[in-house]
């Protein structure tokens, strides 16, 4: 006979600390010859960054040795902190420092970038001996951004005069590309005030002389990825039709590859995101994003064929070789890892990451649903409370937590995570809303919240809510928010602007647009231009728009989490937040982690976040979570 207990008190195997392992961050992946390679966060190091290869025999090795930790700081997100040297050896960008070294295994890691000079590199790649990078200057002029020829005989790391810049023209720069006669480059550049997702251009010119560059493509679009395929011609993606489609360039004409109503291609974040990769012969594998993630093999005559995998979600592709793909990503019912695909026969092996969390009786099966919204079609994925052997008393509806993602140009397909897991094991549910501005829908669906970021956000989710709930299987008095950064804003928008939840979990959340636009870092100091409007002409809409600015109408309990050491959204964001709270009386917790930016990487904080988070629901809803220390509420 089944055992009956009420939602959220169901004795779960998964654990926090199960969850701070079974999502591991990974920093890229290379096919290295017969191994391979690949960065990673590791949480028990305090969120060190390491890059680990695989032998042909499978045997598992580390080849940046602690306390080196690579991880660029360029844009605040970083991306491409290291590049197999070709030679066996290693470029990284460490973490401290953020210089740029070259490692051969067996020796100490030498500099190849200079120091204190207030410089940053990312996007590292090395292709025939010519290692680029994209670097980040901040001294009294302000910050710059280029692109430039690191010399990997070290010359560079006491004289500056040795950088060759290869990239420059725009306030930023990202993915440079080597032609593969070494003699050409081509980059992504874009200007103040757009995003590379709202705006950028695709520039080529020959290596070293930038001030000779053309543009290719953009302008009024967001091309990304400049991919050189071996016998010259430039393949890219770009959104002008309102998808982001392959287009390839030779001998001066531009032409579609194989155009779909997908994406291949998105949000430029972090340094080193790739979406499609040659194969040889004029194929390519790409991947292609409706709402899910699949990989095509797009044939050289422009036909192509999905190849099925057990992964689905935040899928990025790392390498390519022949038949064999390295790509990133999760799935219905597998966590984040790294898997190589081989193209012809169909298999998937999980290189690293990639298990369930755990036994599929405990697995929730993610619903994709589409509810009605005042601005158009809501889209979101449903994650029922899930265990086996277990049910609720009889008319006991189940407890929601509403997911929101950051950017707020993120996007989720229905992977499952340990942090979902960790939840619908235990009886609550958990609805992930892509509201409008996600990618994964087109440019229409991303241009929704361009103005209106604070509105349609807002009633994109109170929509899902309410499809939800009209569903049946809700608890209309038990549902919560919860989100990060940009997910964190909505979270407090949506609680100062409704009744609808009964509590929020703001994870280094933005509370006031205007002090965000004025102490965030570069890469997003423009950002609310499109998302509320140009300061100083919108200054009252910033002011209205402020969940700070409405503390009187918070209601429900609101517990906050942020690090120490936030750049993006500093820690001033989420105390202004608890102090008002505190002086209306309103129930709430905050968490300061020591040592944490803007997400949590070190393994006790990623723990007592998960546990401080079911402790509050458990505080709220009036349910008590078995092995987690009960929260109280200031």
């Amino acid at each position: 006979m089944p055992q009956t207990l009420p939602h959220g008190s169901w004795p779960s195997p998964l654990s926090a600390s199960d969850i701070a392992g079974s999502s591991p961050r990974f920093d890229g992946a290379r096919l290295v010859g017969s191994e391979i390679w690949w960065g990673a966060s590791v949480p028990e190091e305090g969120g060190r960054g390491t890059v680990r290869r695989r032998s042909a025999g499978g045997e598992v090795a580390e080849i940046l040795p602690a306390p080196w930790s690579a991880r660029s700081a360029v844009h605040e997100y970083g991306g491409g902190a290291w590049a197999p040297r070709g030679d066996g050896g290693l470029v990284f960008v460490e973490k401290g420092d953020q210089r740029v070294y070259s490692l051969t295994p067996g020796e100490e890691p030498q500099p190849l970038t200079p120091g204190g000079l207030g410089q940053r590199f990312g996007g590292l790649t090395v292709t025939g001996g010519v290692l680029l990078a994209v670097r980040e200057t901040q001294d009294a002029r302000g910050t710059t951004h280029d692109a430039v020829r690191i010399p990997l005989d070290g010359s560079a790391s006491d004289d500056p005069t040795a950088l060759q810049v290869v990239a420059s023209g725009t306030d930023f720069v990202a993915q440079p590309a080597l032609s593969p006669d070494g003699g050409e480059i081509a980059w992504i550049g874009w200007n103040h005030p757009h995003m590379p997702w709202e705006r950028s251009e695709l520039r080529r010119a020959p290596l070293g002389r930038p001030d000779e560059a053309s543009v290719v493509a953009g302008g009024a679009s967001a091309p990304v990825q400049p991919t050189w395929e071996p016998d010259g011609a430039l393949l890219y993606s770009d959104d002008e039709t309102g998808r982001w489609n392959l287009r390839r360039v030779r001998g001066g004409m531009v032409t579609e590859v194989a155009p779909a109503d997908a994406d291949t291609g998105g949000a430029l974040w972090v340094l080193g995101s790739r979406w499609f990769a040659p194969l040889g012969g004029g194929r390519i594998a790409a991947l292609r994003t409706n709402g899910r993630d699949e990989l095509d093999v797009i044939e050289a005559d422009g036909t192509s064929r999905g190849i099925p995998l057990p992964v689905s979600s935040h899928l990025l592709i790392e390498d390519a070789a022949g038949s064999r793909v390295l790509l990133t990503g999760a799935g219905s019912a597998v966590s984040s890892g790294l898997w190589l695909v081989d193209v012809e026969t169909g298999a998937a092996e999980a290189v690293v990451g990639g298990a369930a969390p755990l036994p599929d009786a405990w697995l929730p099966t993610p619903r994709a649903v589409t509810y009605p919204g005042p601005h158009g079609p809501v889209h979101a994925f449903v994650y029922p409370p899930t265990a086996p052997g277990i049910v609720a008393p009889a008319g006991e509806r189940a407890p929601y937590v509403v997911t929101v993602h950051g950017g707020p140009t993120s996007h989720v397909a229905g992977g499952l995570s340990g942090s979902i897991a960790y939840l619908t094991s235990r009886g609550i549910g958990v609805l992930d809303v892509n509201y409008g501005g996600s990618s994964g829908y087109g440019r229409a669906y991303r241009e929704r919240l361009d103005g209106q970021w604070g509105i349609v956000d807002v009633d994109d989710v109170l929509a899902a809510v309410a499809g939800l709930v009209a569903e049946g299987d809700a608890d209309a008095a038990r549902i919560a928010i919860a989100g990060g950064s940009a997910g964190g804003w909505t979270v407090l928008a949506a609680l100062a602007g409704s009744d609808v939840f009964a509590a929020g979990i703001s994870r280094y959340g933005v509370a006031d647009a205007r002090a965000l636009a004025a102490d965030t870092h570069d890469f997003e100091s423009r950002y609310l231009d499109g998302l509320i409007g140009p300061l100083p002409e919108a200054e009252a809409v910033y002011l209205e728009r402020s969940p700070l600015s409405h503390t009187d109408r918070f209601a429900a309990p609101v517990l906050l989490l942020q690090g120490a050491d936030d750049a993006v959204v500093p820690p001033a964001q989420s105390e202004a937040i608890r102090d008002a709270l505190a002086a209306r009386g309103i129930p709430h917790a905050y968490r300061l982690y020591e040592g944490e930016g803007h997400g949590f990487r070190r393994r006790e904080t990623i723990i007592d976040a998960a546990e401080t988070e079911l402790a509050f629901l458990g505080a709220v809803f009036g349910f008590t979570p078995p092995g987690v220390p009960p929260l109280a509420l200031d």
